[in-house]
């Protein structure tokens, strides 16, 4: 299974990924898991042992749903997920860095990546499950979870929209220094993904490089249900 996925992920067309991530910040993907897997992953959401802790997005006033944040170890579809977009990624995040004369460098693997979150007591996974029923929504945030954070997340599509679910468009909000902020409502097939920036991303003035923050949502479902998977590559506090 791990295997598969690398060799999945490995197939993209990177060099055009990390040019839309310069260009635009995000990148949407085509279906990269089947409809098999992705009903396998859903399956897994009433399975507790599988999970470290539950949300109700309404209790804390993030929303109306639910998500489910997974224990160590993780299933093997979503460990090689995380082990293998961490790679391409990092390249990015490296160069994003570089835009910003950061001297600082992101480690070439996800384990070494993971010794750094320790390093900072943030020792517990991040990787989660998303459910939304009609009226459900996700309000916009960051998922930070620590002083280490990864640059770059990784959303996936667990069903079909349209024939399972109306509304519910993933939604980021850049916000442009000295200027209003820009909306993107995005959508994807089933087993597609979105990449989009954790935190920020870099964008080209005059002056150089400069960084526009970015935070993330979920717009209300109209009908159906939602799921969604989550990958994050550093663990919290």
């Amino acid at each position: 299974m791990v295997q598969d996925i690398q060799s999945r992920v490995q197939s993209l067309d990177w060099e055009a990924i990390q040019q839309e991530l310069d260009d635009q910040g995000f990148a949407k993907l085509a279906p990269i898991l089947t409809k098999a897997e992705c009903k396998s992953v859903m399956e897994l959401y009433n399975d507790e042992q599988s999970y470290r802790t539950t949300i109700n997005m309404a209790r804390y006033r993030f929303g109306s749903g639910e998500y489910k944040y997974f224990s160590y170890p993780l299933p093997d579809l979503i460990q090689g997920l995380r082990e293998s977009f961490y790679p391409e990624l990092a390249k990015t995040a490296n160069r994003w860095l570089g835009y910003l004369k950061k001297t600082e460098q992101y480690p070439n693997s996800h384990a070494d990546f993971l010794k750094i979150c320790e390093e900072k007591e943030q020792i517990r996974p991040t990787p989660l499950i998303l459910k939304y029923e009609k009226g459900g929504y996700n309000c916009l945030h960051q998922d930070l979870y620590g002083d280490v954070f990864f640059p770059f997340q990784v959303v996936f599509i667990l069903n079909q929209r349209e024939q399972d679910y109306t509304g519910g468009e993933f939604l980021l909000v850049e916000q442009i220094p000295r200027a209003q902020s820009r909306g993107h409502v995005l959508t994807v097939e089933q087993g597609g993904a979105i990449i989009f920036p954790t935190n920020y991303r870099t964008a080209q003035g005059k002056k150089g490089y400069y960084k526009n923050t970015l935070r993330h949502g979920v717009s209300t479902i109209t009908s159906g249900e939602r799921y969604g998977l989550g990958i994050i590559f550093h663990d919290a506090k």
